[in-house]
């Protein structure tokens, strides 16, 4: 078998993944089949792989991450389209793919009419979708929560499924037998984030250095990861970014909370925060995000410099 899973969904790709491994038997002798592969790959060692005969265990394991979404050559597409069909009975093949692939995908459409061939989008819930999926998994743990609760995980957190996951752990341990209330939420979650980016984006739109500068450290001294800081960052840009461009074309909030799936709440704070900001400014803003990222990722900077900078670089700089 083949398996492609495509979407921004990481984290059910990999509960999906971990389930369907624990039926194959023992996970150490399992451990010792399994060839992972990261982003492009020679077809000659991805075959090698798969053609490998399993020892000690049911099959061989090849997981080949973001193979697929790092666009590869005809070529190679056509290599693999051979390869599909002639998958020893012993294994099994997974793509994981951190992004969705397009409908016309030549590989996909391959494995949606292939005999041993399967195919699944993990997309991240969002607006009620999110609450949703918050109130399932309480359950799946036998824990209950309450709407309060719910909203506020959904709207504070976002839709990492990860941290939200490991929040509701913690959630659950905390209140016991007892129903995880909003009061439980705002003791416990660190990653309350939304609110506290929120409040720092609103400093910045105001040019309020000190302000700003004041609740970044804040952030910082309760023991905030500065690349999670920096995740929040990002995504609140984004979203003002697409909220100031709906609302530029004639759109209002509850219209816009529509399109981008997002709750009113969430739409009509950014809305207030477009003010402060041009689209020009918004676009400028979020390239300079990623010349930080790049900076970083490089090595030519560090993220808690980079955010301090940053932040003193959108109170004074009057052209962003």
């Amino acid at each position: 078998m083949f398996y492609i899973f495509h979407g921004d969904d990481t984290h059910s790709q990999k509960e999906t993944l971990d389930g369907l491994l624990a039926k194959l038997g023992d996970p150490g002798l399992l451990d010792l089949n399994t060839t992972r592969f990261e982003g492009a790959v020679d077809f000659a060692a991805l075959q090698q792989a798969c053609s490998s005969i399993p020892f000690l265990a049911k099959a061989r394991i090849v997981i080949a991450r973001n193979l697929l979404t790092t666009k590869p050559d005809k070529a190679f597409t056509k290599q693999l389209l051979t390869l599909f069909p002639n998958l020893p009975d012993t294994t099994r093949l997974f793509f994981l793919e951190s992004a969705a692939l397009p409908d016309n995908h030549a590989v996909l459409k391959a494995a949606e009419t292939a005999v041993n061939g399967y195919v699944k989008r993990f997309s991240r819930p969002e607006g009620i979708g999110l609450e949703r999926w918050i109130r399932q998994r309480v359950g799946e743990k036998n824990g209950r929560i309450s709407p309060h609760a719910t909203q506020l995980l959904a709207v504070n957190i976002g839709n990492d499924l990860q941290i939200l996951d490991n929040e509701i752990e913690k959630l659950l341990l905390y209140a016991g037998d007892a129903e995880i209330k909003g009061d439980d939420v705002t003791k416990l979650c660190p990653y309350l984030a939304e609110a506290n980016i929120f409040e720092l984006v609103d400093a910045i739109g105001n040019r309020n250095g000190r302000k700003a500068a004041t609740l970044l450290q804040q952030k910082f001294n309760e023991g905030a990861d500065p690349f999670y800081i920096f995740s929040m960052f990002v995504r609140q840009f984004r979203l003002l970014l697409q909220v100031k461009e709906l609302a530029d074309a004639g759109e209002r909030p509850p219209a816009i909370a529509k399109t981008l799936k997002l709750h009113s709440f969430v739409v009509g704070k950014i809305h207030q925060q477009t003010r402060g900001f041009s689209l020009d400014q918004l676009e400028q803003i979020y390239r300079h995000l990623l010349d930080i990222d790049v900076g970083v990722k490089t090595g030519r900077n560090d993220m808690t410099t980079a955010l301090n900078l940053l932040v003193a670089t959108l109170t004074t700089d009057e052209s962003l």
